[in-house]
């Protein structure tokens, strides 16, 4: 017996009409959601204290002239530097910097990277009783090259802990542990466009033990609104099962990055394996088990950080309350599944881990305590 077109009707497909309205009303809904969330970020932001602090010396920083995805960070500290010193000289490695510092006569040169800094260079300031120190951005990485390096210096600075006890018994004199932070006027939040908007989002270069990892979660993330950006990524013996979701080749400038992870309600984040064998320079083996760059970038712009584990992280968030952590593929897809489904709890972390960023790991609280670490208490701001 035929069904009654009443009853066919009950199981007909929602009209091109009908759909446009519940994809308009959603999207309304979720951007009502978004705008909602910035507006409480930013009542955040407001009571965190502003810091201006002014360094009464002058400052000479050499840049890198290694281009993306260097420039960057060396626009950003570059602009930090300028409002926290009484004067600051900039140029950059391929500059003759040893004459620049003789005519400008800085109370302190500070060289980011120093890879392809000659050091000669180096050495010809310091004859000049100008002190010098440079902060490496990729260790424990490049510790092949750095080795070479580090003694040309008065003052060292590193990323990563392990790399401290590395350079002291080179015989290096004054080493100092400080990461880096990240540029509040790149990240922090925003109200991303609807485009942006993803549950899960990793951004960064397959490595392989990465890409390994990837691999055991490729048919989850399929399921997911996700989205992957970076370099390598067609190494995923999965590729074809994430293709669709994954920006190949992209290069992201600050701002594009941070407009990935406003977007996303999850930011995963994977350290480097400091014996992974893409690019390593690291025969010694030294472990890494301080943050990398990008914990303190995704808890900026307040999306829910699920990162790997390093045991050094304790030192800048709080697991379970500023911060989310994984151990394995499984325990990933579990706490993804969670916090999806769990949203204030995952915005209180979110926003928890953005306010402690901001108040504590912005590159001018690290410029900071690195003049901390070279001139109190004999100069203080």
């Amino acid at each position: 017996m035929a069904a009654s077109p009443r009853a066919q009707s009950k199981h007909r497909k929602p009209s091109f009409r009908k759909q446009a309205a519940i994809g308009r009303r959603d999207g309304l809904n979720n951007g009502f959601q978004h705008g909602f969330w910035y507006g409480q970020c930013e009542s955040v932001l407001q009571r965190i204290p502003q810091q201006t602090a002014v360094w009464p010396i002058h400052a000479m920083f050499v840049a890198t002239s290694k281009g993306f995805p260097y420039s960057p960070i060396d626009a950003a500290l570059a602009e930090t530097l300028a409002g926290m010193t009484r004067q600051l000289t900039v140029t950059n490695d391929s500059q003759p910097v040893a004459a620049i510092a003789a005519q400008a006569r800085p109370d302190i040169v500070i060289v980011l990277d120093g890879l392809n800094m000659p050091l000669d260079q180096i050495d010809a300031i310091r004859a000049l009783g100008i002190r010098t120190a440079i902060w490496f951005t990729d260790d424990p990485y490049y510790t092949d090259m750095t080795s070479r390096i580090a003694l040309h210096f008065d003052d060292v600075f590193t990323l990563e802990l392990s790399c401290v006890e590395f350079y002291r018994n080179l015989g290096c004199p004054n080493v100092h542990y400080l990461p880096l932070g990240f540029h509040p006027a790149e990240f922090r939040p925003r109200n991303p466009p609807a485009e942006k908007r993803h549950e899960v989002s990793f951004v960064g270069s397959a490595y392989w033990k990465r890409a390994e990892f990837f691999d055991q979660i490729a048919d989850y993330l399929a399921s997911k609104d996700s989205f992957i950006s970076g370099i390598w990524w067609e190494r995923l013996t999965n590729y074809n099962k994430l293709k669709d979701k994954i920006a190949l080749g992209a290069w992201m400038g600050p701002l594009e990055t941070s407009a990935v992870y406003n977007g996303a309600k999850i930011a995963i984040n994977m350290h480097r394996a400091h014996d992974d064998q893409t690019f390593n320079n690291n025969s010694a083996g030294i472990p890494a088990v301080s943050p990398n760059p990008r914990t303190f970038e995704i808890a900026a712009c307040a999306t829910l950080q699920l990162t790997d584990e390093r045991s050094d992280l304790v030192s800048f968030f709080t697991p379970g309350l500023e911060i989310v952590t994984y151990a394995s593929p499984q325990e990933m897809i579990e706490k993804i599944d969670y916090y999806l489904a769990h949203e204030h709890e995952r915005r209180e972390i979110a926003i928890r881990g953005m306010r402690r960023a901001m108040s504590d790991h912005t590159y001018a609280r690290r410029l900071d305590l690195m003049f901390q670490m070279l001139f109190a208490p004999v100069v203080q701001p």
